[in-house]
């Protein structure tokens, strides 16, 4: 028993340690689609009907998606009020 204790303890501590380091910045479609605020299911109608450029990683059957894409494509989106700056422009 005291052998299987320490197994644990052992497999415990090391797991994490390994998956740290091949954390990366792609994101899957759920924790893509909480960061933009819609839900999977938009997200999907989005990439297939390719109705915004949004950029997305295919690996295998999965798509994942980088957050400096998301960011890139909420920039993109973002519209200003038309406000006029000091030199009369509208910004």
């Amino acid at each position: 028993m005291s052998n299987e204790t320490n197994l644990e303890v052992v497999q415990s501590t090391t797991i994490p340690a390994i998956l740290s380091r091949f954390q990366s910045d792609l994101l899957t479609h759920r924790e893509a689609a909480a960061y933009l605020g819609v839900t999977p299911e938009t997200l999907a109608v989005w990439a297939s009907t390719r109705r915004y450029p949004l950029r997305f990683v295919k690996i295998g059957r999965l798509a994942k998606y980088r957050k400096s894409d998301l960011d890139t494509f909420i920039n993109s989106r973002t519209i200003s009020c038309g406000y006029r700056n000091s030199e009369n422009e509208i910004a």
